[in-house]
């Protein structure tokens, strides 16, 4: 970061004196001179030691950092956008599901000031993957009957709108509940919401929930002020062709130094500010997707097998290899001489994406 240094001034005084003809007696005018003024020395700022957001890197409050997150399952179909308090998740995961379209998974450490999010879909398996590679509580609004079975199986924390008591049709105090302002407009599919503040209470009242992380449960990612990888690939725009009805784009603001989020052919607008997402980070990971034959339509993503992909920062890009241990372990990933990614402390976008995906880079 760049700091400014003080600039010390200096004043420079003219001084006149005046005389007349033939005035003997007169004495010459003088002008005392004004003092310089003192100019103190700003001092440096104090380098921040507080505590820092494991999934970001970013200064938070002492009572988040060991909390488990919250992952919340988000609508992204073209229809049902905007999506709502998005831009506040410290990492956004998007992956296939059946048709071509995406959902995504938003993470957030900590709840505070975050406000209205949604709209909330449901479950799929490999999503629950993700949320306990983080130690997350998982809110998801229905999900594939394999998806249910997975959340019995694997004793994940799954709080659920639809066969579960949290949500409701209007707002009352319960976790979930359809917006009356989206009813208006969008299908019912497309309505259900939550925030923050309704997601604390709840968890207030869920004694059987454990909120903290276990004693020496730690995160694998790491980060730094400025996570420009070296000897990279140029990355100002990068293009991801996720299906023939979803295209993903990230356009690098260098005096931000953030990726501006794209979709549609538009940009990625979070519904509550009205703003366009933007990240620090880019990962896209490769990865077998199957479909799994049934008549939904509904595919396997391979989220165990590990793979390649590509990390941004900066406007640069590097090859990755990405492993993760099923179904409960973190996702790591490695630069091609096998030392671990050094983020850039900011938010995260992590898309996940078919083997045949035609990622490219300007």
């Amino acid at each position: 970061m760049k700091r400014l240094l003080p600039l010390l001034l200096g004043t420079t005084l003219l001084l006149a004196a005046c005389g007349g003809e033939n005035v003997e007696d007169s004495p010459s005018p003088t002008m005392d001179a004004t003092p310089e003024p003192t100019v103190e020395a700003t001092p440096e700022p104090t380098p921040y030691d507080g505590p820092l957001n494991p999934l970001s890197g970013l200064p938070m409050g002492e009572e988040w950092v060991n909390r488990r997150p919250v992952a919340i399952m988000l609508n992204n179909l073209k229809e049902a956008l905007p999506q709502l308090g998005q831009s506040q998740a410290d990492i956004i995961y998007e992956v296939p599901a059946e048709g071509g379209i995406t959902r995504m998974l938003g993470v957030y450490q900590s709840l505070e000031d975050v406000g209205t999010i949604g709209s909330i879909r449901s479950a799929r398996p490999y999503y629950l993957e993700l949320a306990l590679g983080h130690d997350a509580i998982y809110i998801h609004a229905g999900g594939s009957e394999d998806a249910y079975s997975k959340i019995r199986q694997w004793g994940v924390d799954a709080l659920d709108g639809v066969r579960g008591p949290y949500m409701s049709n209007t707002e009352n105090g319960n976790l979930m509940w359809r917006d009356p302002e989206r009813r208006k407009h969008y299908s019912l599919e497309h309505t259900v919401v939550t925030t923050g503040e309704a997601i604390q209470k709840c968890f207030a009242e869920q004694s059987r929930l454990r909120l903290e992380h276990e004693e020496g449960y730690c995160y694998e990612m790491t980060f730094a002020e400025d996570g420009t990888p070296t000897g990279g690939i140029s990355a100002q725009e990068i293009t991801v062709p996720v299906s023939n009805y979803k295209t993903g784009r990230f356009v690098y603001d260098a005096g931000a130094g953030v990726y501006a989020v794209e979709e549609y052919g538009e940009p990625y607008v979070d519904g509550n500010s009205g703003e366009q997402v933007t990240v620090t980070n880019v990962v896209i990971i490769q990865t077998a997707c199957r479909y799994t034959g049934d008549s939904l339509g509904h595919i396997t993503v391979d989220l165990s097998s590990g793979g390649t992909g590509y990390f941004a920062c900066g406007g640069q890009a590097v090859e990755l290899t990405w492993g993760k241990e099923y179904p409960d372990g973190q996702l790591h990933y490695y630069d091609l001489q096998g030392n671990p990614i050094t983020f850039g402390a900011g938010h995260t976008y992590v898309m996940i994406v078919p083997l045949d995906c035609d990622i490219s880079f300007a």
